[in-house]
């Protein structure tokens, strides 16, 4: 019975994006794990942006010092 917790930056993703989430690690671990999709459960929540960090900053500053660096 896998239990899948995906957490993701709550920027909008649509009910249709969920659902595509849900329904992909779904049949992933069918074909990769011969899991049952029946009872395969899969969360996911969304999370604030001033909730998440990345590299020691917010994920908004992160961003933003990413885009700025030079490539």
């Amino acid at each position: 019975m896998p239990y899948v917790n995906i957490k993701i930056t709550r920027e909008n993703a649509t009910a249709d994006q969920k659902a595509a989430l849900i329904k992909g690690v779904t049949e992933l671990l069918q074909t990769v794990l011969n899991k049952n999709p029946a009872t395969t459960f899969v969360v996911i929540d969304e999370v604030a942006m001033e909730d998440w960090g990345i590299g020691g900053l917010p994920v908004d500053e992160y961003r933003r010092r990413q885009s700025a660096a030079p490539r």
